[in-house]
């Protein structure tokens, strides 16, 4: 899928497909939080199975009502190739070691203090993170960043004008917070970019 079917996905430009995507990926969210993965597949693959196993049969008797002969209902999808590419493969193994390779860097950058502001910020994010950790579970925060994810590009497209204008009143007392402690705490000053 590329980022302009995403950003349409994400902005509602298509309802029913959003809501499609939106709706299927919450419920499975929801029934991980009730059943555990392999209960949820299972019962996902039940219900996929007895649609297609009945609208088959229906499709069978059907055609042996009407005495006609147009085959399995399904032809056209079993025709089809599935497999992946090589290439496809490649793409993106190439695509996850590049990233994969970029966010060990940064680890290692953070944790061996190459730059002490930037190990402080990274402290203090862990920090934070103990406390959300301790309120929340992995699929609480997968359910609201899903649900943020789906809502926040359209009210921030709606409302752009007002977010920005506070967002900057809010940006400038945090550059005028940082500016204070790194004026007060010797070794917390930037070196130039």
């Amino acid at each position: 899928m590329d980022a302009k079917r995403v950003v349409e996905l994400l902005y509602w430009r298509d309802l029913k497909t959003t809501g499609v995507v939106f709706g299927a990926t919450l419920l499975l969210l929801l029934s991980l939080t009730i059943c555990s993965i392999v209960s949820v597949s299972s019962y996902v693959g039940l219900a996929l199975l007895s649609v297609t196993i009945s609208f088959r049969i229906y499709k069978g008797i059907l055609q042996a009502i009407q005495k006609s002969d147009e085959g399995h209902p399904f032809k056209q999808y079993l025709d089809q190739e599935v497999a992946l590419s090589e290439d496809m493969v490649h793409k993106y193994s190439d695509m996850i070691l590049t990233k994969l390779n970029k966010s060990i860097g940064e680890l290692r950058r953070l944790f061996l203090v190459e730059d002490l502001v930037d190990s402080i910020k990274f402290a203090v994010l862990m920090w934070i993170l103990t406390y959300v950790g301790a309120l929340f579970n992995g699929l609480t925060l997968l359910i609201l960043g899903l649900v943020g994810a789906f809502s926040c590009p359209i009210i921030y497209e709606k409302h752009q004008v007002q977010i920005d204008h506070y967002l900057a009143l809010v940006n400038n007392q945090i550059k005028d917070v940082i500016g204070k402690i790194q004026a007060k705490v010797p070794g917390l000053k930037r070196k130039a970019e």
